[in-house]
């Protein structure tokens, strides 16, 4: 039963209690109006930013508007929004990658009898594991007397361990024989197709041409901390960039020939390249050093003559005489440029290569990688080890037949006395 005392406390608390309840209201109101304003500022901000992306004078010439670009009953355009379909794609030809390198190229490895190289590994030593992980992998002549000097070891057990624990990094023979057979099944489909969509070029064939091309570059971009480096690594990266900018606007802004020919030109010595590869793998010299010069030909044919002759020159100078340049024309030719200049940049190297095989009559090894350097010098250092091991061997077998041919004894068979006198024993 209330009382009058209980009823003017519950009176007081409720009347305290109102007051509370009204201001959280007003306060979750702010709140949600806050979060929908902010909703609504960062919806209008992509808005707008989709809207100056796609402005027709970025990606068109001028006259021609995207309405211009719609699809109708008997035509047909590409559509921006299709290549969104190469992220998933480029996921699935990384799984479709690794089940064929493990299921395919591995045993095939083992069969054509591709074996690893067996490698000394590096000693346990904190101080310079700490160093080779936080510093630097190759330290210079002033760090190796440091690193010496803190290890109590000498200069050149020190070196030895870090060209140890470098080639314990550096990719197995066959990891780069599974990577080559994986990229050489690839360049051959995407060579033909792009052989058939030239030749007939039908929208569906091309939208899956492009899709193929896109993802295949997509997915080596995913693939790149895993994949086998090079020396020329940064090269790579600039080369993949330039090729996934130039296949996403020539799609988007219907350059639809010009982008086929680019892939084809660059995927017809791709075919030759990577054959090269395995064959070297294998240890087949006479057949790589005749594909490896077929593989120059056709780099510095396709390269060097018919990308500029028939791409560059169309895209540069021809397109002027249609069309007034605008903002795409520079963007397409400045992409096309940059893999002319990749394109001198590696010929530097094969003509190198190919002028020392007319030379010495032998293929020199792969001047972009950096494990045969390192073999190199392993080897080199066992070498210098063999050569003095057989001087003192040679030495020792000399000296003592010297002295049988003059009926001398040698020292060990003689006792000295302590006035430097000999005596016979």
């Amino acid at each position: 039963m209330r009382t009058p005392e209980t009823m003017d406390v519950e009176d007081k608390r409720s009347v305290v209690e109102r007051p509370a309840s009204k201001g959280q209201d007003v306060e979750n109101k702010v709140c949600v109006r806050r979060v929908s304003l902010g909703e609504f500022s960062a919806d209008r901000m992509a808005h707008s930013l989709n809207e100056w992306l796609w402005q027709h004078k970025f990606w068109l010439p001028p006259g021609i508007t995207w309405e211009d670009m719609k699809e109708s009953e008997d035509i047909h355009y590409p559509q921006p929004r299709d290549l969104l379909l190469s992220i998933p794609f480029a996921l699935i030809l990384v799984v479709i990658r690794c089940i064929f390198e493990r299921a395919i190229a591995l045993p095939l490895s083992a069969k054509l009898g591709v074996q690893d190289k067996l490698r000394p590994k590096a000693q346990p030593i904190p101080v310079l594991e700490t160093f080779y992980t936080m510093n630097c992998k190759n330290p210079k002549e002033g760090e190796l007397i440091s690193l010496a000097k803190q290890c109590d070891l000498p200069l050149r057990k020190v070196e030895r361990w870090f060209r140890r624990r470098r080639n314990t990094d550096r990719p197995s023979l066959s990891k780069k024989f599974c990577e080559a057979c994986w990229r050489f099944m690839f360049y051959i489909v995407s060579f033909f197709t792009g052989l058939a969509v030239l030749y007939d070029p039908l929208q569906p064939s091309l939208f899956w041409y492009y899709l193929l091309e896109l993802s295949f570059y997509c997915s080596l971009v995913f693939t790149l901390p895993f994949d086998v480096k090079r020396k020329d690594f940064k090269e790579q990266i600039v080369h993949h960039a330039a090729t996934i900018f130039l296949i996403s606007f020539s799609y988007c802004a219907n350059y639809i020939r010009i982008g086929t020919l680019v892939m084809v030109i660059h995927d017809a010595s791709d075919c030759f390249l990577e054959p090269t590869k395995i064959l070297n793998y294998m240890k087949w010299k006479k057949t790589c050093d005749s594909l490896f010069m077929i593989f120059s030909a056709v780099f510095l044919i396709s390269r060097l003559v018919i990308f500029p002759y028939t791409v560059l020159y169309n895209t540069y100078y021809y397109s002027m005489e249609i069309f007034q340049p605008f903002f795409g024309y520079y963007f397409v030719n400045t992409l096309l440029i940059t893999l002319q200049l990749l394109h001198i940049f590696w010929s530097c190297l094969i003509i190198h290569m190919v002028y020392k095989f007319m030379l010495q009559g032998t293929m020199e090894k792969d001047m972009r990688s950096e494990t045969e350097e390192s073999d190199v010098d392993e080897e080199r250092e066992n070498t210098m080890e063999k050569e003095k091991n057989g001087i003192a061997h040679f030495s020792n077998v000399t000296s003592s037949n010297y002295i049988q041919r003059n009926g001398i004894e040698p020292l060990n068979n003689r006792a000295h006395l302590t006035n430097g006198h000999v005596k016979e024993r």
